[in-house]
């Protein structure tokens, strides 16, 4: 790949190497530079210039990053659409995250171009959130480089998964000495039904028994004959030794200590057991407290349907130092110190579609009703919004609104806000939505009931182009050089967009925001076409009635 200056005027069919600012528009940095472009930076004043060339041994970023993500994404992680080089991972299910960090690795010793970052192995996430990020570095890829990564990928199981959280009926095993308070007994098991909540689980069944071996087995083997799985044992007394009372009491009911003690603080005193298939944990006395511990990494591993082994046991100790102290205090108890930056998730989009208007282009009939292969054409727009995962999907309707709502169907799983005042324009409707959206969203994107050729993936691509924090936050999508429908558009302008008049439509508000505008390319040309009228349906090649 070629990158360097070049004069403005032999910069067509590159991509430019920063982003300029050309009259009232900013060209941002990646962008194929058409013809037109480069008049228009020549006119800008603009007289060198920074560019790509790829080669025919290149693949260009965002195809190089799609397919690294493609194939590192396990079940339950689904990758999302490339922007800018970067292709992320989303979780798609509460859970773990599973990483084979050492495929990580030699994935990322393969070329400097390619970088893959995940979270932490057997991190907590919640549905929605950020598991890795593929990013190309420079504008290409050597297609051998993607190459051997995807081969790398494919050796062995998936490189990123989710195991997800799975019900489990818990047996829990108290035990009491004679100066044991019914309080303590009462926050233990409280402290643990909290845990297994977040978790999805449960205590399915709970015994307390005397500070005993033989009572300890026995409430072991009661519980496992009861279906309970896994079984913890809190002990009334600190186990301080495999002889010790509870891993005594595990090994007097049939079972076995694979391990004693973890190198995690809080949570040293962790007794590692089975009984059969049934795992069982002798819990050191830190889980009573809500804090962190190491007892939590091996319940949220169970509850993922995971295996603990020793070797998993001894290999926390890397992180493991949990405990406040006093030159390294913990923000979980201190409300005046911030948290910890959560991992990103992603922007929560929804999808409004216009579809008020009165169709007076059309004739005597609503041309939103008109059948398109068996189906109204508003349905094509809706049907289109809800093979994505973004909600709310949200239909605006004015004139006919009892027809078109019930053309567009999906009743269950959209919402309808109607909008009395669609006879003075879009900007009323645009109002309309926008005051019934939830709001806790990050943006909305703005379809056109009449624009049944925009497909998902469309819907997709900018929703992976949308960063306010890298300046991204009006998303637009571009073919051939000519822009289109929908339009992204940022929380942030809502305010502006709610005060359009009339018939002014959302694109006048380019101008003052240029600043925030990301160009997205696609390849389907249906972001260009509306039918207004009879004829320009018939023109599609398809019978409307």
């Amino acid at each position: 790949m070629f990158f360097g200056p070049v004069a403005v005027q032999e910069a067509a069919g590159g991509i430019l190497g920063h982003s300029l600012a050309v009259g009232g528009e900013r060209f941002r940095k990646g962008r194929l530079l058409s013809a037109e472009d480069v008049a228009a930076l020549a006119a800008a004043g603009h007289s060198r210039i920074h560019i790509a060339r790829l080669d025919d041994d290149d693949l260009p970023e965002d195809e190089a990053a799609r397919r690294i993500a493609t194939t590192a994404a396990g079940p339950g992680a689904r990758p999302a659409a490339a922007f800018t080089g970067r292709a992320n991972l989303y979780a798609e299910t509460a859970g773990l995250v599973v990483v084979d960090a050492a495929r990580l690795t030699a994935l990322n010793a393969l070329d400097e171009a390619l970088t893959v970052a995940t979270l932490a192995n057997h991190d907590i996430v919640e549905p929605g959130q950020m598991l890795a990020t593929v990013k190309i570095i420079p504008f290409a890829a050597p297609k051998t480089v993607i190459a051997q990564g995807e081969a790398l990928l494919r050796e062995g199981g998936p490189l990123v998964r989710i195991a997800p959280f799975r019900p489990c009926a818990v047996g829990l095993v108290l035990t009491r000495v004679a100066e044991t308070k019914d309080s303590v007994l009462a926050k233990t098991e409280q402290a643990v039904a909290i845990r297994l909540g977040r978790l999805g689980s449960r205590i399915a069944a709970s015994r307390t028994v005397p500070h005993e071996e033989s009572a300890i087995a026995a409430a072991i083997r009661d519980l496992k004959a009861a279906g309970c799985a896994p079984i913890l044992v809190f002990g009334a007394s600190a186990t301080v030794d495999r002889g010790d009372v509870v891993p005594a009491g595990l090994v007097a009911a049939g079972g076995t200590v694979a391990y004693f003690g973890m190198p995690v603080d809080p949570g040293n005193l962790l007794v590692l057991g089975r009984h059969g298939e049934v795992p069982v944990i002798g819990v050191p006395g830190c889980a009573r407290s809500p804090k962190l511990n190491g007892f939590d990494w091996v319940l949220q591993r169970l509850c993922a349907g995971l295996d603990v082994t020793p070797r998993d046991i001894m290999g926390m100790g890397l992180g493991g130092l949990l405990k406040e102290i006093p030159s390294r205090p913990m923000p979980r108890d201190n409300a005046d110190r911030p948290t910890p930056a959560r991992p990103p998730s992603r922007p929560r989009i929804a999808i409004l579609v216009l579809a008020a208007g009165l169709s007076s282009r059309f004739g005597d009939s609503h041309k939103l009703l008109a059948e398109l292969d068996g189906r109204p054409l508003i349905r094509h727009v809706i049907d289109n919004a809800l093979q994505t995962d973004h909600r709310p999907v949200l239909l605006v309707t004015g004139h006919q609104a009892e027809a078109v709502a019930a053309a567009a169907g999906n009743r269950d799983r959209i919402a309808v806000a109607h909008n009395p005042d669609y006879a003075s324009g879009m900007a009323s409707s645009l109002r309309t939505g926008l005051a019934a959206l939830p709001s806790d969203i990050d943006g909305a994107l703005i379809c056109l009931g009449d624009m049944p050729d925009v497909p998902p993936a469309v819907l997709e691509q900018l929703v992976s182009a949308f960063n306010p924090t890298e300046g991204r936050a009006i998303c637009l999508p571009s073919h051939k050089g000519k822009r289109g429908n929908p339009v992204l558009w940022g929380a942030q302008f809502f305010p502006d967009l709610s005060r359009l008049a009339g018939d002014a439509g959302a694109r006048s508000l380019f101008m003052p925001h240029a600043d925030w505008i990301c160009d997205v390319a696609v390849d389907h040309p249906g972001i260009l076409q509306d039918y207004d009228t009879p004829a320009m349906l018939a023109a599609r090649g398809l019978t409307a009635r």
